[in-house]
Protein backbone atom coordinates (compact mmCIF):
# COMPACT_ATOMS: atom_id res chain seq x y z
CA UNK A 1 0.00 0.00 0.00
CA UNK A 2 1.48 2.77 -0.99
CA UNK A 3 1.69 5.83 1.71
CA UNK A 4 1.45 9.93 1.79
CA UNK A 5 4.28 9.74 3.80
CA UNK A 6 6.29 7.16 1.44
CA UNK A 7 5.95 10.06 -1.57
CA UNK A 8 6.42 12.31 0.45
CA UNK A 9 9.61 11.69 1.70
CA UNK A 10 10.75 10.29 -1.77
CA UNK A 11 10.05 13.96 -3.00
CA UNK A 12 12.07 15.30 -0.40
CA UNK A 13 14.81 13.09 -0.99
CA UNK A 14 15.13 13.72 -4.63
CA UNK A 15 13.65 17.34 -5.29
CA UNK A 16 15.09 18.80 -1.38
CA UNK A 17 13.75 22.61 -0.85
CA UNK A 18 12.31 22.85 -4.54
CA UNK A 19 9.01 20.68 -2.99
CA UNK A 20 7.27 22.74 0.05
CA UNK A 21 4.13 23.33 1.91
CA UNK A 22 2.97 19.47 2.68
CA UNK A 23 -0.54 19.02 3.76
CA UNK A 24 -3.07 16.26 3.69
CA UNK A 25 -6.70 17.70 3.06
CA UNK A 26 -8.74 14.83 3.14
CA UNK A 27 -5.93 12.52 2.67
CA UNK A 28 -4.81 13.80 -0.19
CA UNK A 29 -1.53 14.37 0.04
CA UNK A 30 -0.88 18.04 -1.45
CA UNK A 31 2.72 20.24 -2.43
CA UNK A 32 3.67 22.98 -3.81
CA UNK A 33 6.45 22.74 -5.99
CA UNK A 34 8.55 25.54 -8.60
CA UNK A 35 7.48 26.26 -12.54
CA UNK A 36 11.69 25.25 -12.62
CA UNK A 37 11.04 21.76 -10.70
CA UNK A 38 7.05 20.53 -11.92
CA UNK A 39 7.86 18.69 -15.17
CA UNK A 40 10.57 17.35 -13.16
CA UNK A 41 8.58 16.33 -10.86
CA UNK A 42 6.00 15.16 -12.34
CA UNK A 43 8.10 12.75 -14.80
CA UNK A 44 9.39 11.66 -10.93
CA UNK A 45 6.36 10.04 -10.54
CA UNK A 46 4.71 8.67 -13.57
CA UNK A 47 8.42 6.83 -14.27
CA UNK A 48 8.75 5.59 -10.53
CA UNK A 49 8.75 1.90 -11.13
CA UNK A 50 7.17 1.63 -8.19
CA UNK A 51 4.80 4.60 -7.53
CA UNK A 52 3.29 4.18 -11.24
CA UNK A 53 1.59 7.88 -11.17
CA UNK A 54 0.64 7.73 -14.64
CA UNK A 55 -2.46 9.38 -15.18
CA UNK A 56 -2.54 13.08 -15.40
CA UNK A 57 -6.97 13.65 -13.82
CA UNK A 58 -7.25 17.53 -13.51
CA UNK A 59 -5.19 20.10 -14.67
CA UNK A 60 -6.80 24.04 -13.97
CA UNK A 61 -5.78 27.06 -12.74
CA UNK A 62 -7.00 29.74 -9.59
CA UNK A 63 -6.57 33.53 -9.03
CA UNK A 64 -5.88 34.84 -5.72
CA UNK A 65 -5.76 38.64 -6.72
CA UNK A 66 -5.23 39.63 -2.76
CA UNK A 67 -1.87 37.66 -2.59
CA UNK A 68 0.84 39.74 -3.82
CA UNK A 69 3.98 38.04 -6.01
CA UNK A 70 1.51 34.82 -5.90
CA UNK A 71 -1.84 36.06 -8.14
CA UNK A 72 -2.27 32.38 -9.95
CA UNK A 73 -1.63 29.66 -9.01
CA UNK A 74 -2.21 25.92 -11.27
CA UNK A 75 -2.96 23.13 -10.03
CA UNK A 76 -2.13 19.76 -11.29
CA UNK A 77 -3.64 16.02 -9.78
CA UNK A 78 -2.58 13.39 -10.54
CA UNK A 79 -3.65 9.40 -10.04
CA UNK A 80 -1.72 5.94 -9.97
CA UNK A 81 -4.07 3.19 -11.26
CA UNK A 82 -1.99 0.56 -9.78
CA UNK A 83 -2.06 1.64 -5.88
CA UNK A 84 -4.97 3.94 -6.09
CA UNK A 85 -3.43 6.89 -5.32
CA UNK A 86 -3.80 10.53 -5.46
CA UNK A 87 -1.61 13.33 -5.65
CA UNK A 88 -2.34 17.39 -5.67
CA UNK A 89 1.29 19.75 -6.99
CA UNK A 90 0.61 23.42 -6.75
CA UNK A 91 2.61 25.94 -8.57
CA UNK A 92 2.06 29.55 -8.20
CA UNK A 93 2.97 32.71 -10.54
CA UNK A 94 2.71 36.01 -10.39
CA UNK A 95 0.82 38.12 -12.67
CA UNK A 96 3.73 39.93 -13.77
CA UNK A 97 5.26 36.63 -14.90
CA UNK A 98 2.31 34.38 -16.52
CA UNK A 99 4.76 31.89 -18.15
CA UNK A 100 5.04 27.71 -17.15
CA UNK A 101 6.40 24.67 -18.90
CA UNK A 102 3.76 22.88 -20.70
CA UNK A 103 3.17 19.06 -19.64
CA UNK A 104 2.06 17.85 -23.03
CA UNK A 105 5.35 15.93 -23.55
CA UNK A 106 4.73 14.41 -20.66
CA UNK A 107 1.10 13.52 -20.97
CA UNK A 108 -1.26 14.24 -23.77
CA UNK A 109 -4.79 15.25 -21.59
CA UNK A 110 -2.76 18.05 -20.85
CA UNK A 111 -3.90 19.67 -24.05
CA UNK A 112 -6.99 19.93 -23.64
CA UNK A 113 -6.54 21.15 -20.12
CA UNK A 114 -3.85 23.87 -21.01
CA UNK A 115 -6.05 25.41 -23.39
CA UNK A 116 -8.77 25.53 -21.06
CA UNK A 117 -6.85 26.97 -18.29
CA UNK A 118 -5.06 29.67 -20.86
CA UNK A 119 -8.55 30.60 -22.16
CA UNK A 120 -10.08 31.16 -18.61
CA UNK A 121 -7.16 32.33 -16.99
CA UNK A 122 -4.72 33.89 -19.65
CA UNK A 123 -1.98 31.19 -18.13
CA UNK A 124 0.78 31.00 -20.65
CA UNK A 125 1.73 27.03 -21.19
CA UNK A 126 5.19 27.76 -23.12
CA UNK A 127 6.33 25.32 -25.44
CA UNK A 128 2.42 24.01 -25.89
CA UNK A 129 1.63 22.98 -29.80
CA UNK A 130 -1.96 25.30 -30.16
CA UNK A 131 -2.66 27.52 -27.13
CA UNK A 132 -5.88 29.18 -28.26
CA UNK A 133 -8.85 29.55 -26.97
CA UNK A 134 -10.86 26.34 -26.65
CA UNK A 135 -14.55 27.48 -25.31
CA UNK A 136 -14.88 31.44 -26.00
CA UNK A 137 -14.29 33.17 -28.95
CA UNK A 138 -10.95 34.42 -29.96
CA UNK A 139 -12.22 38.31 -30.06
CA UNK A 140 -12.29 38.08 -26.18
CA UNK A 141 -9.80 40.33 -24.86
CA UNK A 142 -10.16 39.38 -21.04
CA UNK A 143 -10.15 36.16 -18.94
CA UNK A 144 -13.34 35.31 -17.59
CA UNK A 145 -12.24 33.38 -14.47
CA UNK A 146 -10.25 36.46 -13.25
CA UNK A 147 -11.35 37.76 -10.13
CA UNK A 148 -11.33 41.02 -11.58
CA UNK A 149 -14.80 42.34 -11.78
CA UNK A 150 -17.43 42.12 -9.34
CA UNK A 151 -20.24 39.61 -8.90
CA UNK A 152 -23.29 41.42 -9.19
CA UNK A 153 -24.34 45.15 -9.54
CA UNK A 154 -24.59 47.49 -6.37
CA UNK A 155 -26.84 49.54 -7.86
CA UNK A 156 -29.34 47.12 -8.87
CA UNK A 157 -32.71 47.67 -6.33
CA UNK A 158 -34.82 45.29 -8.32
CA UNK A 159 -33.27 42.44 -5.81
CA UNK A 160 -34.76 41.70 -1.91
CA UNK A 161 -31.58 39.59 -0.28
CA UNK A 162 -34.28 37.85 1.71
CA UNK A 163 -35.27 35.84 -1.81
CA UNK A 164 -32.01 34.66 -2.21
CA UNK A 165 -31.11 33.77 1.20
CA UNK A 166 -29.27 36.47 2.49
Amino acid sequence: MLTNQEVAEALLEKFGDQVFDFEEPFGLLTLSTTREEILSLMEFLRDHKTYQVIFLTDLTGIHFPDVPGKEFMVVYHMHSFIHNFRIRIKVSLSEADLHIPTATGLFASANWMERETFDFFGILFDGHPNLIRILNIEEMDYFPMRKEYAMEDATREDKIDALFGR
